[in-house]
């Protein structure tokens, strides 16, 4: 996940790039001299671009050609590898989606040049007291996704399967509850969530498998510098192969801002109807999701609930192992998405129950949506 930074006039940019190794920044600016008279660039404007939840930083540097720059990924090897983000990159751009394109990639010390996609996220904007607006960009953003998701084959990226659906899950229990808000779990507490935590995985793993982002959100998302042109994938280094409701999922129910249910359901509906067309749900799916939206609609709830799990545990952990607050301050949102889920189907009922206990919320009587 990355935040943008404000932009830095160039004449006090260069001061804003700090490196915490000598070495490092030495190795850097000897990779990037030659590089600067072959792309036109102009090393005295380099400045931070965004942040990362990662150890992944990005940095912008100006070219010659006024109103261009590139993007310069910072990727210390010891701890992060590029190799994912070379693969994925082929990938949507074999896809025909709008990535960076790779100009120069040093493997041995994680540095790499990239084209740049804009400054501005779509994330900047949506307004979600304003729908009607947002409602453009989030039909581009399903046509990307299923321009992604008609390329997938299998064999070619990790699988998302029940070892790594698990994994995330664990997140949860480790660093939500156990260090963020020190809950020591009793042994029904455990059980409890060992069976959740199943059939969830469970109902994930009946979607049909597809390329899957991972991180598909506004804040991932560009808005085109030229008109007409579709917005910029960033941040897919992570990609798997797996359950295609996750990519959806994520998209509407974002980390950062909500949407009233009835534009969810509306954006879902289309993209339903868009990966049905192009054959994504057809006789892979034993559920009949194909043509029935309400099954899928309650198959993306519950990948939803997964990745909300998981992030709350990601956000505690960027918070108290990672020294980043900021993420932390957006688990509420995670929190009410996971009891919004859990509100509506009745085998999910002990886990609502549960997370109201920790978060102290009295369950009100009556659902707004009924169980199924």
């Amino acid at each position: 996940m990355s935040h943008p930074a404000p932009p830095a006039s160039p004449a006090s940019a260069h001061a804003a790039v700090t490196w915490a190794d000598p070495a490092r920044q030495a190795a850097f600016d000897a990779w990037l001299a030659p590089l600067a008279a072959a792309h036109g660039l102009q090393p005295a404007s380099l400045r931070p671009a965004s942040s990362d939840a990662s150890f992944r930083r990005y940095l912008r540097v100006d070219t010659a050609t006024p109103g261009r720059s590139c993007i310069v990924m910072d990727a210390p090897p010891d701890k992060e590898d590029c190799r994912p983000f070379v693969q994925v990159q082929a990938l949507m751009q074999q896809a025909g989606l709008n990535v960076p394109q790779i100009l120069a990639w040093d493997a041995a010390h994680g540095f790499m040049l990239l084209s740049d996609l804009g400054p501005h996220t779509l994330m900047q904007a949506l307004d979600p007291a304003d729908p009607q607006k947002a409602h453009p960009w989030y039909l581009q953003a399903i046509d990307l996704l299923v321009d992604w998701q008609k390329a997938s084959r299998p064999g070619v990226l990790p699988p998302y399967d029940e070892a790594l659906l698990q994994r995330e899950l664990a997140l949860f229990p480790d660093w939500y509850l156990a260090r963020h808000r020190q809950v020591t779990l009793t042994e029904a507490q455990q059980q409890m969530l060992t069976r959740t935590f199943a059939a969830i995985v469970a109902n994930n793993l009946q979607a049909p498998q597809v390329f899957v982002h991972r991180d598909f959100m506004p804040r991932n998302l560009m808005q085109p510098v030229h008109a007409g042109a579709p917005p910029g994938v960033l941040d897919f280094q992570d990609a798997v192969y797996g359950p295609i409701t996750y990519d959806i999922a994520s998209l509407l129910r974002d980390a950062f801002l909500s949407w009233e249910e009835d534009f969810v359901i509306d954006i879902t509906v289309r993209y339903w109807e868009k990966a049905r067309k192009a054959g994504l749900l057809g006789a892979a799916s034993a559920s009949g999701w194909g043509q029935d939206f309400g099954e899928f609609y309650r198959a993306v709830e519950w990948m939803g609930l997964q990745r909300h799990l998981k992030v709350a545990g990601i956000f505690a952990r960027l918070t108290l192992r990672d020294g980043k607050p900021q993420y932390l301050q957006d688990a509420p949102r995670f929190i009410g998405y996971i009891r919004s889920t859990a509100s509506r189907y009745r085998e999910l009922a002990p886990l609502l129950r549960f997370i109201n206990e920790v978060e102290q919320v009295q369950e009100t009587i009556g659902y707004a949506y009924g169980r199924m």
